[in-house]
């Protein structure tokens, strides 16, 4: 080996030299970067299916995905009786009040002047008015008797899996902000290890191209570039899962240390984005098992209305006939059930308060074991992590190649 040659080359070259670990920092941080961005994008698939193309990990295995984060939510953070446990019956009916008379009296009306327009037109005003406050009196009370039956059969009216797989499946956006959100820190580690990575094992690179001058040392090290600090960057997101003390310092997954930051942030998604009272209400009124929520409002609107009709009801019947006064009782029921989710939807702030989904998720997340903590990211690398692997060593490889072309174009090569 001759050192005077090797001396005269580095001084000669020496800035062309010192570019390859910066380059190679470039690099790693450059695959890094574009390896993130292929687990969340494109949302929908851009190529020539099915030879040639991409779409982001999460929104292609979207119901994969759904399914892993609402398999976290149901069995280990909440339960669907927990849902509605802290709902007070008397208390929301309470809440409900003024909005849900202002509705009652409103359907009062349409029903009586579309069944008996002559009868109510007939009537004097003191008299619609006392018929109308006597039935509001008991408006109260139907909500709370609605939202007991409603806690007391939560199972059969609420199928908190279909709901949470339903609202991440129609909004792709929101699952990709799951993971984002909750593996913030990690993605931006990941880039930035890429320049830590690449720059030393470009300084190895420069060495021996220094020393051989091996055309293949160029495009092989990329390639190692891309590959190994992928593979190192992922596994120190994830390993150790126990924390290791190490002297004054804790050696622990990076993604597992931040376990109580995450918790927080991971419960307020799902108290804010996903088990909101809107989502809750609206899948109890309107959601697929909403018939069953509908036929408990059927039966408290009639005993309410048989209650108050009590002594005169056979003359009620009489007037009106027998058919015609259960369509009313069917009509007010439903007509208030079509109205129930703008009516509760007033006390909302109390049902956010009451539901307190947030501190019920965070709490259990906190407890999980870093096995448990590690399934609510580590799907989002692992469903295809040999594939961001293998294309971080691409691009390296590629990368190498154009350096040695630079290198022959430059005249290095060969000196």
């Amino acid at each position: 080996m001759d050192w005077q040659n090797i001396i005269a080359d580095v001084q000669k070259n020496y800035l062309i030299y010192v570019s390859i670990p910066i380059i190679a920092a470039l690099l790693g941080y450059a695959t890094k970067i574009a390896a993130v961005k292929m687990m969340f994008y494109p949302m929908n698939f851009i190529g020539i299916k099915p030879i040639f193309g991409w779409q982001g990990i999460v929104p292609r295995n979207a119901l994969r995905m759904a399914s892993i984060a609402v398999d976290t939510i149901t069995t280990k953070l909440v339960s669907v009786k927990e849902v509605v446990a802290g709902l007070d019956s008397e208390r929301l009916g309470k809440e409900l009040e003024g909005p849900a008379m202002e509705v009652i009296e409103s359907i009062i009306r349409e029903v009586m002047s579309k069944h008996q327009p002559r009868l109510w037109e007939s009537l004097p005003n003191f008299a619609q008015r006392k018929l109308i406050d006597r039935v509001k009196k008991d408006v109260p009370n139907v909500i709370a008797s609605v939202m007991e039956d409603i806690k007391s059969n939560i199972d059969q009216i609420l199928n908190l899996k279909e709901l949470v797989i339903r609202i991440l499946m129609n909004d792709k956006h929101l699952l990709n902000r799951i993971f984002q959100e909750v593996g913030r820190e990690e993605f931006k580690f990941f880039g930035v290890s890429g320049l830590y990575f690449g720059f030393m094992i470009g300084l190895v690179q420069m060495i021996l191209w220094v020393l051989l001058k091996e055309p293949l040392i160029l495009p092989i090290f990329g390639f190692l570039v891309g590959f190994i600090s992928d593979w190192v960057a992922l596994n120190i997101l994830f390993e150790p899962k126990k924390p290791i003390p190490f002297g004054s310092y804790t050696i622990q997954g990076l993604f597992l240390k931040r376990q109580q930051k995450v918790a927080a942030d991971y419960a307020r998604i799902i108290a804010t984005d996903i088990l909101t009272p809107q989502t809750i209400i609206g899948e109890l009124v309107a959601g697929p098992l909403s018939e069953r929520v509908q036929a408990m409002v059927d039966d408290r609107v009639r005993e309410m209305v048989d209650s108050k009709a009590s002594i005169v009801k056979p003359f009620v019947v009489m007037a009106v006939g027998a058919e015609t006064f259960q369509q009313m009782k069917s009509d007010t029921a439903s007509m208030l059930m079509e109205r129930l989710q703008d009516v509760i939807m007033h006390a909302e702030s109390y049902v956010q308060t009451a539901l307190d989904i947030e501190n019920i998720v965070g709490s259990r997340m906190q407890a999980m074991t870093p096995l448990e903590f590690e399934g609510l990211l580590r799907p989002v690398f692992k469903q295809e992590e040999w594939i961001l692997i293998m294309v971080g060593a691409i691009l390296g490889f590629l990368v190498g190649e154009g350096q040695l072309t630079a290198m022959v174009h430059l005249g290095v090569l060969g000196h």
